[in-house]
């Protein structure tokens, strides 16, 4: 990951409300053959007695269920929306085009739960994305008992205590006023992505100019 001090969010309110708006993480180790593995899933992350613990599922005997038991040291990277950004939208054209984004990686020590435990975290993964609604049909109570009991057979919960969270939101921070300015007003011409980024840059120009406010 970039180490750019003007690239890193500070804000921890900030980093927790991105994992939440980005839910679906890349999740990341290495197998017995120290060959990189990785899958995507959707994982909602708490805090308990101080400690960031991040939770999901995964099916049983993939190759990164074997690699994370082999090996249960783990990276989850949460990403946003991403864009580019033409130098010749800078005051000097003469500079090489760059790419505006956000991330969050947050690494951490993977431990694999019992089936009670699943059955916990299927019963809070389904109620957090259904927005707390005990009502919806697709909740894990309310899922038939024969259909439940067959999926849980095929999958496995975890859990990650995660030892360490870094940032990258790469927000043309480094640039001066009039090209931030010009940057922001072209991306609101591209498309859903670009509008994303330029509305995250707006919102923080206050923050990047203290002295042009």
């Amino acid at each position: 990951m970039y180490n750019l001090p003007y690239h890193k969010e500070q804000n921890e309110e900030v980093i927790k409300e991105f994992i939440k708006e980005h839910p679906f993480a890349f999740l990341s180790g290495c197998d017995t053959q120290n060959k990189p593995i990785a899958t995507q899933v959707p994982v909602f992350i708490e805090e308990h007695a101080g400690k960031k613990i991040v939770r999901g599922h995964i099916m049983k005997n993939t190759d990164h269920h074997k690699a994370f038991l082999h090996n249960p040291n783990v990276l989850v990277v949460f990403t946003g929306k991403h864009t580019y950004v033409s130098g010749t939208w800078y005051t000097n054209p003469h500079t090489p085009s760059t790419w505006n984004y956000m991330s969050v990686h947050a690494k951490g020590i993977i431990k694999f739960l019992n089936d009670e435990a699943l059955e916990n975290v299927l019963r809070m993964t389904s109620l957090h994305f259904e927005n707390h609604n005990q009502q919806s049909p697709t909740t894990f109570d309310n899922i038939p008992a024969e259909f439940k009991q067959r999926v849980m057979d095929a999958i496995v919960a975890f859990e990650i205590e995660v030892t360490e969270i870094d940032t990258v939101f790469k927000l043309s921070q480094d640039r001066d006023f009039k090209s931030y300015q010009n940057i922001i007003e072209k991306l609101k011409e591209q498309g859903e992505d670009g509008r994303v980024i330029a509305a995250e840059m707006a919102k923080r120009t206050k923050q990047v100019f203290p002295d042009n406010n």
